[in-house]
């Protein structure tokens, strides 16, 4: 099989993923280290928390973040057993549920926030002035879904 992909075009790919994964890497250090649960537990309350009161469906949860189907179960449940959102069922749907944030996984999500930016600006901003971070942003937008 031939490739009309550069040399340029590999290396690029790389080097995303491997900034990507040491990037995430870092996050969930400086979270676990501060005592605070995962990254994905962040992004399902910041989600929860800009819908409101109505909730998403758990397929929702999932197009929302970059959760696959077979985890947002578990990870659902575990932050159900925590308190942290709640399981109603689906007005639309009898057979479906809608999952809310409570008080306290806002709570949590706001606590979570100021280590969550701090991981974000040691393990990736730092490296960037503005003019670079939107021009990065600019080149990743195509991507961003």
């Amino acid at each position: 099989m031939t490739s009309s992909l550069s040399d340029v075009a590999i290396t690029a790919w790389a080097r995303l993923v491997r900034a990507q994964q040491g990037a995430v890497a870092g996050v969930e250090d400086t979270l676990r280290n501060a005592g605070l649960p995962p990254l994905v537990w962040y992004d399902v309350l910041l989600e929860l928390e800009r819908v409101g009161g109505e909730g998403l469906r758990q397929r929702e949860i999932e197009r929302h973040t970059l959760l696959q189907r077979y985890s947002v179960s578990r990870i659902v449940d575990r932050m159900e057993a925590e308190g942290l959102v709640a399981r109603s069922p689906s007005p639309e749907d009898a057979r479906g549920t809608v999952v809310r944030i409570t008080r306290k996984g806002r709570a949590l999500r706001h606590r979570m926030w100021p280590a969550y930016a701090a991981a974000i600006e040691e393990n990736f901003a730092r490296h960037y002035n503005e003019t670079e971070l939107a021009r990065l942003a600019s080149l990743l937008k195509p991507f961003a879904r």
